[in-house]
Formats: C-alpha cells, sequence, structure tokens
C-alpha cells in the first residue's frame, strides 16, 4: 500500500512564489506580444455577436469578419480625423498661447518681487534655470514618446489582425477549451465562458458610453464657459478619463492650462468648477450605474491591480487591468477551491449595514 505524500506548507507557498513570479516575468517580458493580443481578444468579444448575426444572414463568416473590422476601423478613422482638425487649430494658435504664458509669467515675476522682497534678476535666473532643466527633460521625452508612438503604431497594425484571426477561429478555440476539461465539467466551462463574454461586453460597451457621456459633459460646459478648442478639450479629456483613478485629474488640466493662457483667472475657477461637477456626477452617477455595477471587484482591489497593472505594461495595462480581474474574479467563482479568492476580489462586505448601504447607493446597484 502507497502512503500518500502531503506537500508541507512552507514547500507549497514556495512553489506558489516562484510560479507566480516566472508567469509576471513572462508578462512582462512578453508585453509587446501579449498585450495586443489582450486588447484583440476584448475587442472580439464584442464584436462576435455582430459577426455571428451578419452570418445567420447568409453571409460568408470571412466576409463577415471584413465587414464589421472595416466599420469599426471607419468609425476609428472618422474620430481620429475629427480630432486632427481641432488639434491643427490649436498648433496654429500655439505661439499665440506661448506669448500669453511668457506675459503670465513675466506678471507672477513682478508680483513675487514686489510681495516678497526678492529681486526681479533672482526670480528670473531660478526660472531660466528651470527652463533650461524643462527643456532637457523634454527632449529626452520627446525622443521616449517617439519611440512608444512606433511600438503603438505596430500594436494598432497587429490588433485588427489579431482581431480577424480570433473571430475566424473563435470555434476551434472554444472546441480547445472544452478538450481542456472532462465531460462531466463541460456545462460549467461553459457558464463560466458566458460569464466572462457578458462581463466584457457589458464593461466595454459601458465604458464606451461612459466616455461618451463625459466627452459631451465636458465639451459642452466648456463652451459654455467660453473655453477655445471646447470639443477637442472635451473629448480629450474624456479619454484621459477612461484611465482610473487618474484620468480625471489628467483631464482637467489642460482645459485649466488654456483658460489660463487665453482669459481670466475667474474662468480658470468656472473650469475648475465645471470639472468637479462633472467628475462628482461620472463617479457617483454614470460609473456606478453604467460600469462599475458590470465588474464587482472592491475598491482597494480596484486600486491595487491598476498599480500593478501600470507596472507591468504602463498605461495599456491600467486600462485592461479591471476587465481582467474581472475574468479572473469569474474563474474563481466557479472553482471550489478558489472562490475565497473570488470572494476576496468582491464588492460584499461582512457585516455592513444593507439598508444603510442600498439607500445610499439605489441607483447604483449597490457598487
Amino acid at each position: 500500500m502507497s502512503a500518500s505524500y502531503k506537500i508541507p506548507f512552507y514547500a507549497k507557498t514556495a512553489l506558489i512564489c516562484i510560479g507566480l513570479f516566472a508567469f509576471i516575468s513572462v508578462l512582462y517580458i512578453g508585453q509587446n506580444i501579449i498585450v495586443p493580443l489582450v486588447y484583440a481578444t476584448l475587442i472580439s468579444i464584442v464584436l462576435s455577436p455582430i459577426v455571428n448575426f451578419l452570418v445567420k444572414i447568409g453571409l460568408n463568416r470571412i466576409l463577415a469578419i471584413g465587414i464589421t473590422i472595416i466599420i469599426v476601423c471607419i468609425v476609428a478613422v472618422s474620430i481620429i480625423a475629427l480630432l486632427s482638425v481641432q488639434v491643427s487649430r490649436l498648433g496654429d494658435s500655439f505661439p499665440r498661447l506661448v506669448g500669453k504664458f511668457n506675459e503670465l509669467l513675466q506678471q507672477t515675476e513682478s508680483w513675487i518681487s514686489a510681495h516678497f522682497k526678492i529681486s526681479a534678476s533672482r526670480i528670473q535666473g531660478w526660472v531660466e534655470l528651470t527652463n533650461a532643466e524643462v527643456i532637457t527633460r523634454f527632449r529626452s521625452l520627446i525622443g521616449q514618446t517617439l519611440i512608444n508612438i512606433g511600438s503603438v503604431l505596430v500594436i494598432l497594425i497587429l490588433i485588427p489582425v489579431y482581431i480577424f484571426m480570433l473571430l475566424f477561429y473563435q470555434p476551434l478555440l472554444i472546441e480547445f477549451i472544452h478538450k481542456l476539461f472532462r465531460a462531466n465539467r463541460l456545462i460549467a466551462v461553459d457558464e463560466v465562458l458566458a460569464a466572462i463574454k457578458r462581463l466584457i461586453r457589458s464593461y466595454l460597451v459601458g465604458l464606451l458610453t461612459e466616455a461618451l457621456i463625459v466627452a459631451i459633459l465636458d465639451a459642452s460646459s466648456l463652451l459654455i464657459i467660453g473655453i477655445d478648442y471646447a470639443i477637442l478639450l472635451g473629448v480629450i479629456g474624456a479619454l484621459l478619463n477612461v484611465i482610473p483613478y487618474i484620468g480625471g485629474i489628467l483631464g482637467a488640466s489642460l482645459p485649466i492650462l488654456i483658460a489660463l493662457a487665453t482669459k481670466s483667472p475667474l474662468y480658470v475657477l468656472l473650469v475648475i468648477g465645471a470639472y468637479m461637477i462633472i467628475q462628482f456626477v461620472d463617479n457617483h452617477l454614470i460609473i456606478p450605474t453604467i460600469v462599475a455595477s458590470k465588474v464587482q471587484i472592491n475598491a482597494l482591489v480596484s486600486v491595487i491591480v491598476v498599480l500593478a497593472g501600470a507596472a507591468l505594461w504602463g498605461l495599456p495595462g491600467m486600462l485592461v487591468s479591471i476587465p481582467l480581474t474581472g475574468i479572473l474574479k469569474v474563474v474563481f467563482d466557479h472553482i471550489d477551491g478558489l472562490k475565497p479568492w473570488g470572494y476576496l476580489l468582491g464588492n460584499t462586505v461582512p457585516g455592513a449595514p444593507k439598508a444603510i448601504f442600498f439607500k445610499k447607493n439605489k441607483k447604483a446597484e449597490a457598487v
């Protein structure tokens, strides 16, 4: 009779840590391949119903996939063209903005010199030294940005190819997943796949809906206040707002600078007030109702995974960290040994006063 051997706790912990380290290292080293594949997979899940509908009405699968991708590319190019027109207008006015900033800087120097008894030459020397450091850093930043733009262009070329392949080989991939498990587990596997599809579709559609609403609110507010380039600034603010936690601050900084350069300080306060109201509405109504209710992850885990995604893959990692964590939660919730980890990722707080909780978040589906 063979005695069963139980792995000690410390050995099991060491194996898990080594496995996690190896897995994270692979994700970091292979990010140029993995990141486009992750984005293509998420987009393919969203586009799959459109392709299936076109196939049902009699189109060839290759033709249906091609039409779907072409429509998405046309929409994306149209948005980029609209933004390019606004950016060109901003570029034409850039010298005037620089002149306004220099004038504002001189006024600030005079005010500091008069109120703090500091000589104007000393302030000017400090400003020139700071400008030299900023220019040096800006040049290095431009070089790094050009490298990043090159990699982004490669990713943008790869993603449509990945999307086409994933949509075409979707039946093969699903059958492959089925073959990985025993026959008595196929029902559970189909439930997990269906739950992941629902989560990704609802989350990404909700995210796009939120971005559209925020863009309309930002642009409308800036138009009412009278800030130049309101449409461009509103769209940029909405795109930056997609970045969790810091996007709202980044999105508000550019309109504030434009208002500071082209208007009076009163307009700066108006812009700050408008963006604070929009952020309040976004954080307490739009996000809980449209986006966050689709991915049941608590705030602590959200902050951690966003920071981890930024450390691992940079900005692309921040954008996909929450949906990927949502997928992990779905998988954990369907595996008995991993259900505690799914519970840890969720937003159910033991002992929380449910009546008060639901009263405060009645329209937010208790996020």
